[in-house]
Parts: C-alpha cells; structure tokens; sequence
C-alpha cells in the first residue's frame, strides 16, 4: 500500500534533519516527493520549474533563513502552504514567522506534530482560482 502523494519543497541543510522529516512524511501516511534547497535561487529555480503542496523550511541556515524563504515564495506569486521548523521556541520568533505568511512554527523537538501541522495547512489553502 502507498501513501497519498506530497511533493515537499524542503529549505534545509541538514541531512539528518532531512531524512527525520521523511520518516515523519512516511510514518503520517505520505509518499513524499522531496526536494532540497540551500539558497533563494535554487528555491526560486524549484517554483518556477515545479509544482509544490507544501514548503518546509528550517528557520536558519547558513545565508539563507525562513523570512528569505517566505519572502521568495511571495515574490514567486505561488500560494503554497508554509511550514517553519526551529531548534528553538521563541514567541517573538513565531509571531515575526506568522506574520510574514508562514502557516505553522513548529520546534524540531516537536517533530511528531509535523504531519498534523501539514494537514492544517493544505486544508487552509484557498482553491487556485
């Protein structure tokens, strides 16, 4: 049996974090088709090219961080759910990441409410018009 399809567009340098984030993907009933970017090009490059359910992406990374990440996906003109995972909790953090248009902050301690989060998020996308 295999699980519903989800393409991932995954801002994050860790390959552990990333290979976490797949057994979550996989465990919570998807089949996830994942991509990898480091950089706002390489990012505006996969919006261009591709079609996205969702955008998980760390908070920070070396040169690149979650606000460039929101910001690059406004720019794009893509309304595609965002969700922004941190090493830490902070609520300025998450009021500052909410504000610029991500859907949900979640701690990598809390990663089992990845799945949850996900499925908030595309059940709040507006249909394309």
């Amino acid at each position: 049996m295999t699980g519903k399809p989800l393409r991932v567009l995954l801002v994050e340098d860790s390959e552990r974090d990333a290979a976490l984030i797949m057994m979550h993907l996989r465990r919570g009933g998807y089949e996830p088709t994942l991509e990898r970017v480091y950089t706002p090009m390489e990012m505006q490059a996969k919006l261009h090219y591709s079609d996205w359910d969702i955008v998980i992406s760390d908070f920070n990374l070396p040169g690149f961080n979650a606000y460039a990440a929101l910001k690059t996906l406004k720019e794009s003109g893509k309304n595609i759910p965002v969700i922004v995972l941190s090493g830490q909790m902070n609520q300025s953090i998450i009021d500052g990441v909410t504000r610029a248009g991500a859907n949900e902050y979640l701690a990598k301690y809390e990663m089992q409410q990845l799945v949850p989060a996900i499925e908030r998020a595309l059940r709040s996308r507006p249909a394309e018009a």
